[in-house]
């Protein structure tokens, strides 16, 4: 069995490190109408996330720049491919359950609602072994609530 374990370890590596080299929605999105910087004091990641919302109030777009670690980049990366087409609501619930994932393991309140997305997220599952390394992957969350609340700014601290 642990042959399977170490498999999966190595597939979610890897999913993290093309993440990090080649990150998806690396751009600036010139027609945002919700933007947020984060910075991480304690290793140095700085992001700035760009959303553009459709009419029904959706994120049609989601775009950052910035630099960081590769698991601070495939977060940032993988969190802008999920939250198209999220309402603001769910991009949240998405969010806090992401932040749960990655600071246990494991997401238990997770509900079918969430399942694929959280799929897609789980090469990352593996930071809670890591501790120092959590606010690598939740920087760009708490970035992406400061957008989606207007406060512009976000810690991970």
């Amino acid at each position: 069995m642990s042959g399977l374990f170490d498999d999966l370890r190595d597939l979610y590596q890897e999913v993290i490190l093309d993440h990090g080299r080649r990150p998806r929605n690396f751009r600036r999105l010139e027609d945002a109408d919700a933007t947020a910087r984060g910075d991480n004091p304690m290793c140095g990641d700085r992001i700035e996330l760009f959303l553009k919302r459709a009419p029904d109030g959706t994120i049609a777009d989601a775009a950052f720049q910035g630099r960081g670690c590769a698991i601070s980049t495939a977060s940032a990366s993988l969190m802008t491919e999920v939250v198209k087409g999220k309402a603001p609501e769910q991009a949240k619930a998405l969010g806090a359950a992401f932040r749960e994932l990655a600071m246990t393991g494991a997401c238990p309140d997770c509900d079918a609602a969430l399942a694929e997305d959280m799929e897609r997220l789980a090469p990352l599952s593996g930071v809670h072994e890591f501790p120092s390394r959590v606010k690598c992957a939740t920087l760009a969350w708490h970035t992406l609530n400061a957008a989606l609340d207007g406060t512009k700014e976000a810690s991970s601290e």
